[in-house]
């Protein structure tokens, strides 16, 4: 069964985005000989690395990309990222029967979006 092993980025400057990226979750820049010009972020625990490459992408509208990250307290999260060089587009709250899930939609320095999520 294949794996997921990159989630990849289409930007102007790959390095930017891998600093924001890595610092944004708690992530380390992967060393890559100076011929190469992508820049990977590995995460921390288990799953896929960040692959950021120099490459055109859509409208600022029309992402390639979307993360969904969670944490236990969101205002916090959305906050040290906006002084990473995130901006907030909005934010959103749905109430199911069991539990309450509030999210912001963000974009990273570069307009790709993410959401950041809490449930209570």
């Amino acid at each position: 069964m294949p794996e997921l092993e990159f989630i990849t980025f289409a930007c102007r400057d790959p390095d930017e985005l891998a600093e924001f990226w890595a610092a944004a979750l708690g992530g380390e820049r992967r060393e890559l000989p100076s011929t190469l010009d992508p820049a990977i972020v590995d995460r921390p625990g288990e799953g896929p690395s960040l692959l950021f490459k120099e490459l055109p992408k859509g409208t600022e509208r029309d992402l390639p990309i979307h993360l969904d990250l969670s944490t236990g307290d969101r205002e916090a999260t959305v906050e040290r990222l906006r002084d990473l060089g995130a901006a907030v587009r909005e934010t959103k709250t749905e109430a199911y029967e069991t539990h309450t899930a509030t999210w912001t939609v963000m974009e990273d320095p570069e307009g790709n979006g993410f959401c950041v999520s809490e449930y209570q």
